[in-house]
């Protein structure tokens, strides 16, 4: 399905019914990519490709982290969830936790997601196939992996993702974390390359009410790696009050 939003065409799935969770993918990727996490939830499962990836256009100029998340609220004004369950992966994550500071959050998950300033290493494609092969279970992602991992890095993005990419990287919003006040849990791996774990720890303590599972010899997509387990906690912080 397509949505205009801020002269942007956005590209999203949406099935389920019952608590909003919405789930946004990291840099170069797509709905797919958010899609094991979302399809072992209960609730109203929404999945947009970000503007500039999967589907949805490029913004026509050089978007912040703020532009993203005002393009994201008032897509999800459009379609009437008001209060989500926000989840994000990487560059996800961080607009996810900008959003958190401004608008209403039920809930947050977050899974290696970067908040201060400094070029994040982007992942190559290889690294990524390689860590999903040792998974049994995410086998299948391996497919459409090869077409969606790394396929805009930052030197095949357009010009325009290139400067975003810059601006996204060089924003640091630890003022704006420290805002947020609803429950949120942090996933992630010992062997990121991308978001050093460390990171992980500072998060979390800057986050008021928030918990960190930390997974051993995993890298930036712990969350597909050790999906089970991940989908487990989830589910336990969604239930708990």
């Amino acid at each position: 399905m397509i949505k205009r939003i801020k002269d942007v065409d956005i590209n999203y799935i949406e099935y389920g019914e019952g608590e909003d969770i919405v789930l946004l993918h990291g840099w170069g990727q797509n709905i797919q990519m958010m899609k094991p996490v979302g399809d072992k939830l209960k609730g109203h499962i929404v999945i947009l490709d970000l503007p500039g990836y999967g589907e949805s256009s490029e913004p026509k100029n050089v978007w912040t982290i703020y532009d993203y998340v005002e393009c994201v609220h008032e897509f999800l004004n459009s379609i009437g969830v008001k209060n989500p369950i926000m989840m994000g992966h990487s560059f996800g994550g961080k607009i996810s936790l900008a959003y958190a500071s401004k608008y209403k959050v039920k809930k947050l998950v977050l899974f290696a997601s970067p908040f201060k300033k400094g070029i994040e290493k982007m992942p190559l494609k290889t690294k990524v196939l390689k860590s999903l092969k040792k998974v049994p279970l995410l086998n299948k992602l391996e497919g459409f992996a090869k077409k969606h991992i790394g396929s805009t890095d930052y030197k095949n993005a357009s010009e325009m993702m290139r400067k975003i990419l810059v601006e996204t990287v060089n924003l640091d919003i630890r003022e704006d974390v420290k805002k947020i006040k609803c429950p949120t849990f942090i996933f992630w791996g010992t062997n990121d390359e991308a978001v050093p774990v460390e990171d992980a720890k500072e998060l979390e303590s800057l986050i008021e009410d928030s918990g960190l599972v930390i997974y051993e010899g995993c890298t930036h997509y712990a969350y597909l790696e050790m999906l089970p387990q991940v989908i487990k906690v989830i589910r336990i912080f969604l239930e708990g009050e």
